[in-house]
This record gives structure tokens, sequence and C-alpha cells, in this order.
């Protein structure tokens, strides 16, 4: 079995509708495939609808999270009295029931911050001298959730960087860039509670792919994982072999699974689906776990 846990469709930031996105999962011989779009799960209904016979999707959502650290830089779920840092991650939610209120009512929390968040985005932008406008962003966002990608992919048809991964630079639009803007997020360990109230599965999703930004520390996924994570993104295009087998021997330590996927979003970034990929075993298990939903399989011609 070939099994892909994490893409993203127009629903968020890929380029491919919901119904794109399982049919491409099927030509590229995926037996398996996660729609794991930030913070919606507005993409759920048309890609069963088109889900191929063979495939089977698994209902996700990447939620948007930050972990808030003491200035010394130790882990912890609490802000220190004297001033902390925040360290943006997501976290893999899979098969979590999507009716859910209080899983609900955060996702969004999140996705009505994401405009105002863009916004600002686009006028730091032009402060720094790049002509964009909101217009230009909104236009290529369409229907799905704005973000950052939205915005890069902006920059790039500006001709400003070559491509959405130059646009997440300290330069840019990286974590605590110069036109980089906050967002609201869930604290982690609430994610974690909230996802497994509503019958889901955690995994931190790529929490070594240092290009991207700070990472969390590992004794704040040993915190995460005390508080019910269910495994980490281990296989992933912005960890490098040494990365993946560090968080291979961190997992065995915590008792988590390891996946592996493509983190896909269409033709915005290189990334093809399936390149990376999950365990039978490891799907089995996450399947095993979550209460909330179940992996629907295709039966669409």
């Amino acid at each position: 079995m070939r099994i892909d846990l994490h893409t993203h469709s127009t629903a968020s930031d890929g380029t491919d509708t919901p119904a794109e996105l399982v049919r491409n999962a099927a030509a590229a011989g995926l037996d398996v495939v996660a729609l794991t779009d930030h913070d919606t799960v507005g993409g759920y209904e048309a890609a069963k609808r088109a889900l191929p016979a063979g495939l089977t999707l698994v209902t996700g959502a990447e939620l948007s999270c930050r972990l808030v650290l003491p200035p010394s830089g130790g882990g912890g779920s609490g802000a220190s009295e004297d001033g902390a840092a925040g360290v943006s991650l997501h976290m893999l939610a899979y098969l979590f029931d999507p009716a859910e209120p209080e899983l609900a009512r955060e996702r969004e929390l999140v996705r009505d911050d994401r405009v105002p968040r863009a916004r600002g985005m686009v006028d730091k932008l032009r402060e720094l001298g790049v002509p964009i406008t909101w217009e230009q962003v909104a236009r290529i966002a369409g229907d799905g959730a704005v973000g950052r990608p939205h915005v890069a992919t902006a920059m790039v048809d500006l001709g400003v960087v070559e491509s959405v991964s130059d646009a997440f630079t300290p330069q840019w639009l990286a974590n605590g860039g110069r036109a980089y803007v906050e967002k609201h997020e869930l604290d982690p360990f609430d994610a974690i509670r909230l996802v497994k109230a509503a019958g889901g599965v955690t995994v931190f999703a790529h929490p070594l792919a240092l290009k991207r930004g700070q990472c969390v520390p590992e004794s704040a996924i040993a915190e995460l994982a005390a508080a019910g994570l269910d495994g980490i993104e281990v296989d992933h295009m912005d960890h490098d072999e040494p990365t993946r087998a560090r968080l291979r021997g961190l997992a065995a330590d915590l008792g988590l699974l390891t996946t592996g996927s493509s983190d896909y979003h269409g033709s915005r970034k290189t990334c093809r689906l399936g390149e990376y990929t999950t365990d039978p075993e490891i799907y089995g298990e996450i399947a095993r776990r979550a209460t909330g939903a179940s992996p629907v399989p295709g039966t669409a011609g």
C-alpha cells in the first residue's frame, strides 16, 4: 500500500480542487490519501463525491498552533511572567468528528483571522517597496483559506522572488520575517485535547523543518507526547536524512507513531503526491485509534 497522509487542496492553499486532488492521488498510484487543509474541513464533501474506486480518503486538517516557550527555550505550555517567546507549529489532526462544536469553534477563530493577517502582510510588503495588492492576493486565494502561500504566489507573479519557497525567508514571510504578521493560533496542548475529544488522532507536522524558522525543542515534543500526542511526521521534504534518523530515535524513546507524506500543494510547491509515504501498519494504528470518523473507501468510477 502507498499512503500519503498530508495534502492540501483549494479549500486552503493548494492548487488542486478537492476532486482533482483525489483523482490525481489515484493516478499517482496511491491507495490512501489524507486531505489535511489548513484549519478547514471545507473540501471533504467534494473529495468524497469524486473519490475513485480503489482509493481511500482519510479526512483531516492541519491546525495552526503556537507553543509558548520561556525565554530560556525550555518546553512548556504556559507563558513565563517575564515575557515568553512563541513558536508556530502545525498539528495534523486525522479522523475527528468535524461537527464537534469546541474544535469547530477554534478552527473558525483561526480562519477568521486569516484575512486581516494576509492584509497586514500585504501592507508590510508595500512598505518594503513590493507593488503587491490585496486584490491580487484575494484573486489567487479564490474560495480557499487565504494564507502566506497566496501572498508568496503574488510575489512570484510580480517577479520579486523566483519561487514560493524563496518568499519564506527572514527577508520576507518567514516566521519573524520583515513582512510576517502573527495570527490566532491554538495552543498545541489544547489542540491535542480538542482533537482527542472529537475522536481524532494528532501528528506533529514537520517538527524539525529548520528552514521554515524556529522549531520547538525536543523537550517540548516530549511534553506534547505526555499530553497525548500520537505521532510525529518524519519523512518529509523539509527533513534531511540525519534529521529523519534523529526523529525516529526520538519517536522510539517517546512511544510515538512516525508518518511520512508529501505535504502536496499542487503546482504551488515542488513536492509530488506520494513523494514520501506512511507505513501501512502505522496507518492502521491511526485508523484504529480514531473514533470520530472512519476512512472513506472510494466507489466512484
